[in-house]
């Protein structure tokens, strides 16, 4: 199983160019089983998530066609199979994002109960009780989604909870549907935003997107496009928290500061220096870093997948800081192993205090979930001496190419 070995205590430097967002790609290739014309996407990640989600669609009938390393074309005009197995899905959790698209098309889907990070509990009730809404008769048996519609009907839809992939997987169903959609209470992220704009490109009809209420009118039908997928603004902040961290100076291009502001703002407070220019983010890190304190809470507010990170440049900053993980009830595993690295952090129900400390030394630790490990490999360039990273599959989820990029910044790191 591969490791990353970094040796920690040298300043990031120079510029490296950001990948497509994960968290966009996978529901705007989910949006191919839309169409029976074909769909060419670009930016695309070259990540395991990725290619998970290609061949997952592949074995429903899609022809994926390589087009570059970060670009492909899908053509559903074969989609014969509306089931996503368990052995495809167990690993991640957009897969359910296919069941929407399946429904509207085929009307039936068949899909595992989806699996992905262990940061707690996040259920699927939520895509289930607006499917419903909107007249799909659904069961769960088996460890299996069994869905089944006529055709849908637009309906009026309020979310007992702000969830992505549950808006992503409404509105991507509401495209085809009889009539208007109203989703209530819907996810305001950049990557939702995406979607909207691929399936405009497509001949949907969606109106208030990145708003809590989006409006779909249905439409008969959608037709192919080329759509090129967003910068992803979890790399962008993880890799200025790694310049941050080790007092680095470094340039960020082919990224969107403007999906950013929570992020950004945190780290202009804990001392950096951030200049902002078309599709590029500078930042210059001080002496030493100060103490930010932090609350996770849906778009646009602080985001949860960069809380691991945030806490990793606590451990060395000046001060003590409290961070608040309201999204998921089990996003702290990352805590043990910081503690490994000589951080001292103290949990106290879903708050975590951090009191900075000189310096994190080196040690072997182990990667939890996507974002822990990338909160590891933040500690880790900050550390003396030498941690080596195990179940690093983890990040290679998330992050295209890590090592190489870090490579290119001056980071002393080797996958082993």
């Amino acid at each position: 199983m591969d490791k990353l070995a970094i040796k920690g205590g040298t300043p990031l430097s120079g510029e490296i160019a950001i990948s497509g967002a994960k968290n966009a790609a996978l529901p705007i290739l989910c949006a191919a089983l839309l169409t029976d014309e074909i769909m060419t996407f670009s930016n695309l990640p070259h990540l395991r998530d990725v290619t998970t989600l290609l061949r997952l669609l592949a074995q429903m009938g899609v022809r994926v066609t390589p087009e570059s390393e970060a670009a492909a074309a899908l053509d559903a005009s074969g989609l014969n199979n509306p089931c996503a197995p368990y052995d495809l899905v167990k690993t991640m959790r957009a897969s359910i994002l296919v069941l929407g698209p399946l429904l509207a098309r085929c009307g039936e889907a068949r899909v595992s109960l989806p699996g992905g990070c262990a940061i707690g509990a996040r259920p699927v009730d939520q895509h289930i009780r607006g499917l419903q809404a909107m007249g799909a008769e659904i069961q769960v048996e088996q460890g299996y989604i069994q869905a089944k519609a006529g055709h849908l009907q637009g309906a009026r839809i309020c979310t007992d909870m702000v969830t992505v992939t549950g808006t992503e997987n409404l509105m991507m169903a509401a495209t085809l549907a009889e009539g208007e959609t109203i989703i209530e209470n819907a996810a305001r992220e950049p990557e939702v935003v995406d979607l909207a704009n691929c399936l405009v490109n497509m001949g949907a009809r969606i109106f208030g997107a990145g708003t809590d209420v989006i409006r779909v009118q249905g439409v008969e039908r959608l037709h192919g496009a080329a759509y090129a997928i967003m910068p992803d603004r979890i790399e962008t902040g993880t890799y200025l928290c790694a310049a941050a961290v080790t007092g680095g100076r470094v340039r960020l291009l082919k990224t969107a500061a403007d999906t950013l502001d929570s992020i950004i703002d945190k780290l202009m407070e804990a001392g950096c220096d951030i200049q902002i220019a078309r599709e590029a983010i500078h930042l210059q890190a001080p002496a030493r870093l100060k103490s930010v304190s932090l609350r996770t809470a849906p778009y646009p507010a602080f985001p949860t997948d960069m809380q691991a990170q945030f806490m990793a440049i606590n451990c060395v900053a000046e001060g003590v800081a409290t961070i608040r993980e309201t999204i998921f009830e089990n996003r702290f595993m990352h805590v043990a192993e910081l503690q490994r690295l000589g951080a001292d952090i103290q949990i106290e129900g879903n708050n975590a205090v951090v009191r900075g400390i000189a310096g994190l030394q080196g040690a072997n630790v182990m990667a939890t979930d996507l974002r822990a490990s990338a909160s590891l490999v933040v500690a880790a360039l900050a550390a003396q001496g030498e941690t080596r990273i195990d179940r690093i599959y983890h990040l290679d989820r998330g992050y295209e190419d890590m090592a190489l990029k870090l490579s290119r910044l001056g980071a002393k790191v080797e996958r082993i």
